[in-house]
């Protein structure tokens, strides 16, 4: 009896059509979403020029507290903007943040105080530039270097409530 069983679900599988594995054709694959005509981000100005960055914005404790912790990754272009209430010399760590960042502290004039590049992951160690600010952006590491974005450079919100 188990031959016959063993061979109709052999003669069944071979009667499904399987479909081509070929790649989809462009007609085939949807085009990426645009982004929002509001979407927040942050423009900064490089030795390059204009460069922007598309923002999550946080502002409560609870959000700054937590910020990029546990995230696997982040887009290239992406990042965090935290909204910090007060002008006073920041101090960030890399506590349970798994993917290395470049912090770029912004003073209120929205000119870059400093950036402490490319932030070791999963370290206590205290990210400061030694001078106030009044908000931070947090980016992928490296991405500062790659645009030419360096301290005193000007900074533009569009779109941060």
């Amino acid at each position: 009896m188990r031959p016959i069983v063993l061979y109709a679900l052999l003669a069944a599988c071979s009667s499904v059509k399987h479909e081509d594995a070929s790649p989809p054709t462009p007609q085939q694959v949807a085009p990426p979403a645009p982004a929002p005509a509001n979407q927040p981000k942050v423009v900064l100005t490089g030795n390059q020029g204009e460069v922007s960055v598309a923002v999550e914005v946080v502002s409560t404790e609870a959000k700054i507290e937590r910020g990029l912790m546990y995230r696997q990754h982040m887009p290239p272009d992406d990042g965090m903007l935290f909204l910090l209430g007060e002008t006073k010399e920041w101090k960030f760590w890399m506590h349970n943040t798994l993917i290395p960042l470049d912090i770029i502290f912004i003073r209120p004039d929205l000119t870059i105080a400093g950036i402490s590049e490319n932030a070791e992951p999963k370290t206590d160690t205290l990210r400061t530039v030694g001078e106030p600010s009044a908000y931070v952006l947090e980016v992928n590491g490296g991405w500062t270097a790659a645009h030419g974005v360096k301290k005193d450079g000007k900074v533009r919100f569009e779109h941060v409530q």
